[in-house]
């Protein structure tokens, strides 16, 4: 971990925050429980016991991995619906396919992230391709949940290939810190990936006792989930970890900070920061869907159950167990 990386990282642009920049204090860390998912690979549910008002636009998030499968061990999800809101699939190490019911899909890997807008509804299945299943190997990954305003969930889905060379590098100023923008943008240096609400992703990696302070957008919300390794957050250095969310309060940039010593394992802090404009509109949540109001939400499971939401392909190598609606952060 992780796949994108440059040899001098002194060589990218660089980015720091002003000088009269207000810290975001930080308001909580949380530690997120671990279950499993799909078929059963298993994941760190990164948002648990953190109030929505701190999440909007966000929904949930899973850490799927680290994990080293044996051969036969790679697991996926069945096919399932979605409706209303964004999936975004991010792997750091690992193979993953992905089909949709609306003729969107592709295999990501080692950096790739697949960007799904779910809009008005489809289905989708993402699963291990068969050579990894034989051979095991390396898998970890996150999937980010992003809510659509009402006047968007019932949009045409679409579906985004964000390749690992198109994130856009950044570093801060000794070169001590790699930030690869996913999407939104950071000190006017903007990623691929393009959002129906404005947001901001970053994977940032962190040489053992290096700093960043990075402008943020006031009118966002800031987020910091430690993927890999330990160190602190805002500049009241609270401590985090592997698992662990940090939620930051209101202000125009925010720190983070590497510990000297890493884990073995570790060999430097891996984090990702998330902020977005909150939405503020009521929230219907159940399962796959992610409506405003409970019957939107019944006209979702509706469609699905007659058919509406599309059919699933009959494509070589992506067959599945048959649709299921579930709790699931696939």
């Amino acid at each position: 971990m992780p796949a994108v990386t440059v040899e001098n990282p002194l060589t990218l642009p660089r980015v720091t925050a002003p000088a009269d920049a207000v810290a975001r204090p930080v308001l909580t860390v949380t530690t997120a429980p671990s279950g499993f998912e799909g078929e059963g690979f298993p994941v760190r549910r990164a948002f648990a016991g953190i109030n929505y008002r701190h999440l909007d636009p966000f929904i949930m998030m899973d850490q799927m991995g680290e994990v080293e499968y044996a051969p036969g061990e790679p697991k996926g999800t069945p096919w399932h619906p979605h409706r209303g809101f964004e999936t975004v699939t991010y792997i750091i190490d690992g193979i993953f396919d992905h089909q949709d019911s609306n003729g969107g899909g592709g295999t990501i890997t080692n950096g790739d992230t697949q960007w799904m807008t779910a809009g008005s509804g489809l289905l989708h299945i993402e699963a291990p391709p068969e050579q990894l299943v034989m051979s095991g190997g390396l898998f970890h990954g996150l999937q980010l949940w992003v809510n659509l305003p009402a006047r968007d969930k019932m949009m045409a889905p679409r579906y985004q290939d964000i390749r690992s060379g198109s994130v856009q590098l950044l570093t801060s100023p000794d070169g001590g810190a790699l930030l690869r923008v996913i999407a939104g943008e950071l000190d006017g240096h903007e990623g691929p990936g393009i959002t129906h609400t404005p947001i901001t992703m970053v994977h940032a990696t962190l040489a053992p006792g290096a700093e960043i302070t990075l402008p943020w957008r006031e009118e966002f919300n800031g987020l910091a989930y430690v993927l890999a390794g330990r160190g602190t957050v805002g500049a009241e250095r609270r401590p985090v970890h592997l698992g662990q969310t940090a939620v930051f309060g209101a202000g125009s940039s925010l720190t983070v900070r590497a510990d000297e010593k890493q884990d073995s394992p570790t060999p430097d802090l891996e984090i990702v920061l998330l902020g977005g404009q909150p939405i503020r509109e009521p929230m219907a949540h159940y399962g796959p869907f992610v409506m405003n109001t409970r019957d939107e939400l019944q006209q979702a499971f509706e469609d699905f159950q007659k058919g509406r939401l599309g059919t699933i392909p009959a494509v070589h190598g992506m067959t599945g167990s048959g649709p299921a609606v579930g709790n699931d952060g696939a």
